[in-house]
């Protein structure tokens, strides 16, 4: 047994194949509390009634996370504590880029902020620079000594953090998520899942969560229960988002949860607004294997000019209709692809988006953050339709202009009617533009 696999984690096992000697710093933990009534998983800390979770011979079992394995009544967790016997070199960043005045600034507030362990929220507009805000931050606890994990919702998310990490700083990265096949090695740094917290225990000094009000962490009582088990109990933990919701605004109300806050990209230019077309029962059309004709103008005008974009609908079960219809439509010269969350190509395809194979995806939100795709534009088909949440309407619009050498680009939506959603995210972007403005304001000043 290799102990230092376990250190800062909680891995199970059997209690019928607990080892007799185990090394000193491995302690064996309960997986599950049995009460009369109910039973608790020590792992994701769900209670489940005991006719529910009933085993024969009456022995229990966890049915809320039973894709990280079972947890039953029949194991055990081996566990060592972290012990941070790192050795990080004194040059720890190798990333010499530039933050702007703004970014510096709030970049010192996370810094100081996470040096003394707090928690807090970073909230900065879609492409205001975060993962770059926080190198300084990063780099502080590693040569510290201290242990850091970086968590995201979305494995698309991870995926793209893991090179640039790898590139900024100098000590050997774990990637996890459910879809590797590389088995899991101790490091002082850590990118994962969200999901993946669950295997952790205490291990983390410094934890930071990006995408926070994403979908499956957002109100997932598993996922923030495995982030604060995560985090030892004097650990920093930073919160990361571009649309915080109200669950996070009451966090921040109480003083549970410090905050800072950037509305400004990290080039000085404003969010692309959204402009909309209204085309009144579209999904009649659809079934037709027809699109609304503005849609269709504005499609050719970007395979006709080569200007690379992302397409939006509303459903999995749209994604092979609106194939078929723009197959009728397009060159075939244009390559583009289909992706959606269960797509077994879904990392490939995304991939390919990135080194320019496709001119566009289309998709569904699982790309509604997270992923950059420099210089596109968005649209969105059915905007209106309930999937789409003001947050995330707002998050679609975020994956345009995001690049200095094209800061601005087209964000449009057809929609049979304007919903709140809608509304909502026209607003929230034009009230962001107007504290942007008046920072820029402020720095012409200075």
């Amino acid at each position: 047994m290799d102990s230092k696999l376990l250190l800062g984690r909680r891995e199970l096992v059997a209690a019928c194949h607990l080892l007799d000697n185990l090394p000193n710093k491995v302690h064996i933990l309960p997986a599950m509390d049995v009460t009369k009534t109910k039973v608790r998983c020590l792992r994701c800390q769900q209670e489940t009634s005991l006719t529910k979770a009933a085993l024969p011979n009456g022995e229990f079992y966890c049915p809320h996370c039973l894709n990280l394995g079972r947890v039953s009544t029949l194991t055990k967790f081996y566990h060592a504590e972290e012990s941070n016997q790192f050795c990080p070199p004194s040059d720890v960043l190798a990333w010499h880029g530039q933050l702007s005045y703004l970014q510096s600034r709030v970049a010192a507030e996370v810094q100081q902020s996470m040096a003394r362990h707090e928690h807090r929220l970073l909230w900065a507009v879609t492409g205001a620079g975060k993962t770059e805000m926080i190198f300084p931050t990063v780099a502080q606890a590693l040569k510290q000594k201290e242990r850091v994990g970086i968590a995201s919702p979305r494995v698309d998310v991870c995926l793209e953090l893991y090179p640039r990490f790898s590139q900024a700083f100098r000590v050997p990265i774990a990637l996890l998520h459910g879809r590797s096949h590389e088995p899991y090695s101790y490091r002082q740094l850590t990118i994962c899942t969200t999901h993946q917290l669950l295997r952790f225990y205490h291990a983390f000094d410094l934890l930071i969560v990006d995408e926070v009000d994403a979908f499956p962490y957002a109100s997932n009582q598993v996922l923030l229960s495995a982030t604060q088990q995560a985090l030892k109990v004097d650990g920093g933990l930073l919160m990361m988002t571009a649309t915080p919701g109200t669950t996070l605004f009451n966090e921040v109300k109480s003083g549970r949860l410090k905050i800072s806050y950037l509305p400004l990209r990290y080039h000085g230019h404003l969010l692309p607004e959204i402009h909309c077309h209204l085309c009144w029962q579209w999904r009649n059309q659809f079934k037709r294997g027809q699109l609304p004709s503005t849609l269709i103008l504005w499609l050719k005008k970007h395979w006709q000019v080569h200007q690379r974009f992302l397409l939006f609908v509303p459903r999995i079960s749209d994604l092979s209709k609106i194939r078929s219809i723009l197959n009728r439509l397009i060159p075939k010269d244009v390559a583009f692809a289909t992706v959606f969350s269960s797509d077994p190509d879904r990392l490939t395809k995304v991939q390919a988006m990135r080194n320019g194979r496709y001119l566009f995806l289309v998709t569904t939100t699982i790309l509604e953050r997270g992923v950059t795709f420099p210089g596109i534009d968005v649209a969105v088909l059915g905007a209106d339709e309930p999937v789409f949440s003001s947050s995330s309407l707002v998050q679609i619009a975020g994956r345009v202009g995001r690049s200095a050498q094209r800061p601005t680009g087209l964000v449009d939506f057809w929609l049979n009617e304007y919903s709140n959603s809608v509304k909502r995210a026209q607003t929230e972007i034009k009230a962001m533009n107007v504290k942007g403005r008046h920072l820029n304001d402020e720095l012409s000043t200075m």
